[in-house]
């Protein structure tokens, strides 16, 4: 939003004043992020239940006189959006602010954080407790509320309607033909392929859990219908887009059945060969842009567990180094990141009848280890990780890479190629500058891997000089505090005395680049603060205009 659209919004807030999900705060920079938390959870919550789409946390309105007093509150803007993460890391459902808007009003300086709703059946907690409002003030969320959330799920399986007027003419013959062979495949052990192509259609389809005693069901249609078979699914559109971004733009759109537009979506993506050339070899490593098991597992997961209620499409976005897909509907089981080493199964699907013929079909398992083979697969061809995007709770957004992001990462990868999953992961973490455990991190240092202090872990120098980083590796690498303190005696020694706008130009320059502008002069502050302490240097000038020199020896 602009400042003029914010400036109207806040004033309709304060018109209207506090509800269930609207709370204002004065908030100064030490505000609890634990209280900030509750808010959140108890706003999300109080959303949903009111039909809304959005709650507004406001900080900088004082909460007695309804004015604008400006807050504080996390002036650094790294630091204010960290908060995002913050909440994330703590809310079940993993969810957090859908933005910060930061407001400079007449009066002040005004936060308005951005709540989503929590999603249908789902009530958001903050740190395994649900909070909801009680007029002006947080409470624990009520059974009532909390049932009446969860009994917003419990309706019929959309995908197990049966469809009036749809007889199994409407169903698309190829598209039968290699449901069969698929069904065939999955249960090799029980039928002989001659046998399941000997049943009759109508029995075939009601053991393939795609019709129900003969008759056509949504998910028949999905998987099976022929195009002009479509109709029989309005409003929801049943529909996958390709959409190609870069500097050529194109588009296409699949309808049913499904089972065969996957493939024909797989069949638009530029697919080309890259090579990767290993640590000290000359003969590269070919490997193909997309893994087409990855591409049909992810677009089929889309198929499996789209919200169908919301009337939406499959998206995939073809961008120049990777695959976007978007499907509607919150991840509803968990998280991503419980199912990577492989151990959690899945107890409810949204569309269980659609994800058990999907099954039925060889299109996915029903065990949970979609997510552990795709990021398996990507090691073993050298790219980066999937990014799962939940930012939007009504929404699942997964990006599959199709190109390096940090060419040590991935020579890494071909000389190491037992690495743990676990580290791979951590590893992916460290090329794209995001956080690690500290477990983590020790445990990668350990080895050899990483170098660098938190948060500014890098490549550690061995991999470094094998790609050609040896120069960023010198330039990012810290170096020991008795480094910097020789350089400031020497020039103390030579010159006589310094200021410290003097030393910063002398030593700022020197100290690693991973670190940023404040880090530095907090690191030369402390590094003159040490060596005055050991009475080295002494500051014969004042606290506000210091002037350093060697101290004099007895």
């Amino acid at each position: 939003m602009d400042p003029a659209a914010l400036t109207t919004l806040l004033s309709e807030l304060i018109a209207t004043w506090e509800n269930e999900v609207v709370e204002f705060k004065q908030a100064g920079d030490g505000f609890s992020t634990d209280d900030i938390g509750k808010y959140f959870s108890a706003l999300a919550n109080e959303a949903n239940l009111r039909g809304a789409e959005r709650a507004w946390l406001v900080f900088g309105v004082h909460n007695k006189a309804r004015t604008v007093v400006g807050t504080d509150y996390r002036r650094e803007p790294e630091r204010l959006q960290s908060l995002k993460q913050q909440i994330a890391e703590n809310t079940t459902p993993r969810i957090t602010f859908r933005d910060i808007h930061e407001l400079q009003h007449t009066g002040g300086r005004v936060l308005l954080f951005e709540v989503p709703a929590a999603p249908r059946g789902m009530p958001i907690s903050w740190k395994g407790h649900y909070h909801a409002r009680a007029g002006e003030s947080l409470a624990p969320l009520g059974l009532d509320k909390l049932d009446e959330m969860r009994g917003q799920t419990l309706a019929q399986d959309w995908s197990a309607q049966r469809v009036p007027g749809a007889a199994l003419a409407a169903l698309d013959e190829t598209a039968v033909r290699k449901a069969r062979e698929s069904f065939a495949q999955k249960h090799a052990n029980r039928f002989a392929a001659d046998e399941v192509a000997g049943w009759p259609l109508a029995t075939f389809l009601d053991r393939a859990r795609l019709t129900i005693d003969g008759q056509v069901t949504r998910t028949a249609l999905l998987l099976l219908g022929k195009a002009e078979s479509a109709w029989h699914l309005l409003p929801h559109p049943a529909q996958l887009t390709w959409k190609l971004e870069g500097p050529e733009r194109a588009y296409e759109h699949f309808g049913p059945p499904l089972l065969l537009s996957t493939s024909q979506l797989y069949q638009r993506i530029r697919n080309i060969q890259l090579r990767l050339l290993p640590q000290d070899e000359l003969l590269p490593v070919e490997v193909a842009k997309y893994d087409q098991k990855i591409v049909l597992e992810a677009l089929h997961n889309c198929i499996a567990h789209q919200d169908y209620a919301r009337n939406g499409r499959v998206v995939v976005t073809e961008q120049p180094a990777r695959l976007v897909f978007e499907n509607e509907g919150g991840f509803y089981e968990g998280q991503p990141l419980d199912y990577l080493e492989g151990h959690k199964i899945p107890r409810r699907y949204r569309n269980p009848f659609l994800a058990q013929a999907m099954a039925e079909l060889n299109m996915i398992d029903t065990m949970g280890w979609g997510i552990h083979d795709m990021h398996a697969r990507q090691a073993r061809r050298y790219f980066p990780m999937p990014d799962y995007d939940l930012s939007d709770p009504a929404a699942v957004k997964l990006a599959i890479y199709g190109g390096v992001v940090d060419p040590a990462y991935s020579r890494l990868l071909i000389q190491k190629t037992d690495l743990p999953l676990a580290d791979v992961l951590a590893l992916d973490r460290v090329q794209k500058k995001l956080p690690i455990p500290d477990e983590a991190a020790a445990g990668l240092r350990r080895a050899g891997l990483i170098e660098g202090r938190k948060p500014n872990y890098h490549v550690s120098a061995q991999v470094a000089a094998a790609t050609d980083q040896k120069a960023d590796y010198i330039r990012t690498r810290a170096q020991d505090d008795e480094f910097y303190a020789k350089l400031l005696t020497d020039y103390l020694q030579r010159y006589g005395s310094a200021t410290r706008a003097e030393i910063n130009k002398l030593l700022l320059p020197k100290l690693s680049e991973v670190l940023s502008a404040e880090q530095k002069y907090v690191k030369v502050s402390n590094l003159l603060a040490k060596l005055r302490r050991r009475g080295t240097i002494v500051n014969t000038g004042s606290d506000t205009a210091p002037r350093w020199q060697l101290a004099e020896r007895n």
